[in-house]
């Protein structure tokens, strides 16, 4: 790649940088810590499975959603916080796909951003961005109020959420977004790919692949995820406002929602 000036790549999170789900992920952390009960982590490791076997369509996503909503409210703020803080290695460290990981050094080194783009919370694609060595994260905000989560979304990072969060960085940030590209496996994601210039579906589910194919957009594949520990330095605590931490909360709520969506289908 040639060096870019005043642009970006924006990263997908699940199944385009990292193997899994990462709000799945958390359910057991949340269960030591009181938060889950048994049969919501039983629930949590089948949605994975079946997540990764299909993915999340349009209408899981909304349910899960308005589930997260009434499941989060009143967690506090500060006991997620740690949670996230003492698990993360351990949880997502043996996810990060090796070809994401190469893509993300050789925009640097031609001189792009690096901005991963998620609908999980801030709280839990903060500090993966930064474990990562992101340059920026997009992710979805929860509201709180006296230090706990009231069960509101502030935004919703999904869909056309997502490049409405890319065009405003886009704006702050001065990049073109012609010279930009985007990577994700999800169909759900095309607003945020057909943004760029440069599109490219990873690991892609069935209609995301032959929208690809028919407009001609760049397809890869990741197999071979990398342990992340032994390659960079010791994340540190996540900055930010007591309200940024709350949306770490989204984590075990998404994973939940979604396995609850799947079995009224």
């Amino acid at each position: 790649m040639t060096r870019t000036a005043g642009a970006a790549a924006f990263f997908d999170l699940d199944k385009t940088v990292i193997a899994k789900s990462s709000t799945l992920a958390f359910s057991r952390p949340f269960y030591k810590g009181g938060l889950v009960n048994r049969r919501a982590v039983l629930k949590s490791s089948i949605a994975q499975f079946v997540y990764l076997l299909q993915g999340a369509d349009e209408a899981s996503m909304d349910r899960m959603r308005d589930y997260l909503k009434a499941l989060c409210a009143g967690w506090p703020v500060e006991q997620v916080n740690a949670i996230v803080a003492e698990t993360l290695h351990q949880l997502i460290d043996p996810m990060v796909y090796a070809e994401a990981v190469a893509l993300f050094d050789a925009h640097h080194a031609a001189g792009l951003d690096v901005v991963i783009v998620s609908s999980s919370g801030e709280e839990v694609v903060g500090p993966i961005g930064a474990m990562l060595g992101a340059d920026h994260v997009l992710a979805t905000r929860m509201h709180v109020v006296d230090g706990c989560y009231t069960g509101d979304i502030e935004f919703y990072a999904y869909g056309e959420g997502k490049a409405v969060a890319m065009r405003e960085l886009a704006e702050q940030r001065g990049y073109d977004l012609e010279r930009c590209w985007a990577y994700s496996d999800s169909d759900t994601d095309r607003p945020m790919l057909e943004l760029v210039g440069n599109p490219v579906a990873v690991n892609p589910d069935k209609a995301l692949r032959k929208h690809a194919a028919e407009q001609g957009w760049r397809l890869r594949e990741f197999q071979r995820p990398v342990r992340m520990r032994a390659r960079l330095p010791a994340m540190p605590s996540p900055p930010g406002p007591a309200g940024a931490y709350a949306a770490a909360i989204a984590a075990g709520a998404f994973g939940l929602a979604w396995w609850a969506g799947r079995r009224r289908d």
